[in-house]
């Protein structure tokens, strides 16, 4: 049977989703393939949003006592394997992050309106064998918002809503040289006039997270006791009013962050709709080949840039209903 919007999952939002989405992208991001060629910021919002949406899923499913795994789940270095066991099947929760305000008002004044957005699959990703046929792809909505320009930040600042600044290390012989060895004695220095609270997160030898917490008094260096392998990110809860450094002995190098270079990650979610869910091969008879660069419903044009840029995509009312696959 068709999905009716009766049938969606409409669940609620909170910081909680949004800081769990930021714990994970933030270490993450290395090591997630940028299937969509997004600039750095918009991608660790959008990793942030899918981990939301996943969390918020499960937290149904435990208050309704419906069984599940996470089998699938990895180290944050790896690729899961699949996102939930349920119901004797794996799911791969495919979700969509609505960030435009009309639409966004048009949705929670109908949710019929969800109807005819698009459930997508990436071509390359339904032609491939880590998905078998019975395999279930699930489809989940966040309406949400975001801060994408730097002035977005200050009307955010000024508002008092929450916001998450970071500066992610892109340079390879930081984040995960080919020569896994210590950046040495690491030491930060900030220009601004007034302390700066920093927090560093990357890993050590074994590949695990590590996180460092430093207050950095104007232009007086400050030595980082951890021993770090790599450098993932920066963050800091005020933006800074002038330069911080960040100093390797072993690189020779010293990476300078103006306030230009931090970014607002946080995920101003609204609510989530899941929507339904199809079979892997249901899908493939469902579908349509979209190209490159297409307008849906959800979106002013797909971005994924994989097979030549293009996605499979499902009128959303011709999915099943999305109570349990």
């Amino acid at each position: 049977m068709s999905v009716l919007p009766a049938d969606f999952i409409v669940l609620p939002y909170d910081d909680s989703l949004t800081l769990a989405g930021i714990e994970y992208a933030r270490k993450s991001l290395h090591y997630t393939y940028n299937r969509m060629a997004l600039g750095l910021m918009p991608r660790l919002r959008k990793i942030a949003a899918g981990v939301a949406v996943e969390l918020a899923f499960v937290r149904h499913l435990q208050k309704e006592d419906i069984p599940f795994n996470r089998l699938g789940s990895t180290h944050f270095t790896r690729k899961d394997l699949f996102d939930l066991g349920l119901a004797g099947r794996r799911i791969d929760l495919k979700s969509a992050f609505i960030n435009d305000r009309t639409k966004i008002r048009d949705l929670r004044r109908d949710p019929a309106w969800l109807l005819d957005a698009a459930a997508l699959v990436p071509v390359d990703q339904l032609a491939s064998d880590s998905r078998a046929e019975g395999d279930v792809y699930l489809f989940g909505f966040l309406a949400g918002l975001e801060t994408q320009q730097a002035s977005d930040i200050g009307r955010a600042i000024e508002a008092d809503q929450p916001i998450y600044l970071l500066h992610s290390f892109e340079r390879e012989d930081w984040t995960r040289s080919r020569r896994w060895k210590s950046l040495g004695r690491l030491a930060l220095k900030s220009n601004a006039l007034a302390p700066v609270e920093i927090e560093m997160g990357g890993q050590g030898r074994d590949f695990d997270a590590i996180v460092e917490r430093l207050s950095l008094a104007p232009k007086v260096r400050a030595a980082v006791e951890g021993d770090f392998y790599s450098v993932l990110y920066l963050h800091t809860p005020t933006l800074p009013g002038g330069e911080v450094g960040v100093h390797s002995p072993v690189l020779n190098d010293t990476r300078l962050i103006a306030p230009r270079d931090w970014g607002n990650i946080w995920v101003y979610g609204l609510q989530i709709y899941v929507a339904g869910w199809l079979t892997k091969n249901e899908f493939r008879r469902k579908s349509k080949r979209l190209r490159p660069g297409s307008e849906v419903k959800q979106y002013r044009h797909t971005s994924t840039v994989d097979s030549g840029g293009e996605e499979m995509g499902c009128i959303l009312r011709r999915v099943k209903a999305g109570k349990r696959p």
